[in-house]
């Protein structure tokens, strides 16, 4: 190998290592490349109002770079990976004192007024951070998330079906949920083993009141732990004799709507 060949490919390499960063398949990371759809996100955010926006795992920044753009808000973003917070610090400077080193599972609640969350969420904790927007319910208005198609499609399911469970009866609670569109495994990189899909929450600001969400919470967990079974089996240490007695005891969990099982917490013991 000559000197000019190997010193050209010296400085490749350099280029390659300073401009780009490493894909880390521990944290589920699986980053959108195809511009047309990050642009579609960021349209499905701006058409409702916010002051105050949380990016989840704004990775290489697909969506960073154009939610940077929207002027007159509050921005923060939360980001785990260290390589990552590097490389966005580089390539846009803006973000300096704006992103947050920590999970999402593990981040206070980020803004002291209401706000809104968007993010192209790590699919092997998606579950797990749309629990964390329940506990933070009062506050988020808005939810803009790209989710792997199974999960949005259980967010979003109608009562009656298999896809419907704990989270379709919970964010339903207290949230519109809207399917909005599929996205290709071929928007990332790398290419995820699964279709992807993005959904919108909208706060309803507890319209059914609920006043004590602990024992929604685990009126809801019983119930789809057992689906296959009538109600009455599941539930049977949460209500008394007499009101098992009910014939909403014999239907299973999936047949109830969020109406049905805020009545129900409204009996239980």
């Amino acid at each position: 190998m000559n000197y000019e060949l190997a010193l050209l490919l010296l400085t490749s390499s350099f280029v390659l290592r300073t401009s780009m960063y490493t894909l880390k398949k521990s944290l589920g990371q699986h980053f959108l490349k195809d511009e047309n759809i990050s642009k579609k996100i960021v349209s499905s955010l701006r058409e409702i109002p916010f002051s105050q926006l949380l990016e989840v795992g704004p990775g290489g920044g697909a969506l960073t770079k154009y939610l940077i753009q929207i002027p007159d808000i509050d921005f923060k973003a939360v980001e785990v990976d260290t390589e990552k917070t590097e490389y966005l610090l580089k390539h846009y400077p803006v973000l300096a004192g704006k992103i947050i080193e920590e999970s999402i599972l593990d981040l206070p609640k980020p803004f002291d007024k209401n706000f809104t969350v968007i993010g192209n969420f790590p699919y092997n904790i998606s579950s797990q951070i749309l629990f964390r927007i329940l506990e933070w319910r009062e506050n988020v208005d808005t939810v803009i998330g790209m989710f792997q198609k199974e999960v949005a499609e259980r967010v979003a399911a109608d009562p009656g079906g298999k896809d419907y469970g704990i989270l379709s009866v919970l964010l339903g609670t207290f949230f519109k949920v809207e399917y909005l569109f599929e996205v290709s495994e071929q928007a990332f990189n790398p290419p995820p083993k699964v279709k992807s899909a993005v959904i919108r929450l909208t706060n309803l600001h507890d319209p059914w009141k609920v006043s004590d969400y602990p024992k929604l919470l685990r009126l809801v967990k019983a119930a789809f732990g057992q689906r296959r079974k009538q109600l009455r089996n599941p539930l049977k240490q949460m209500f008394t004799e007499e009101t098992l007695r009910d014939p909403i005891f014999t239907k299973r969990a999936e047949q109830l709507a969020v109406k049905d099982y805020i009545e129900l917490m409204q009996r239980m013991k």
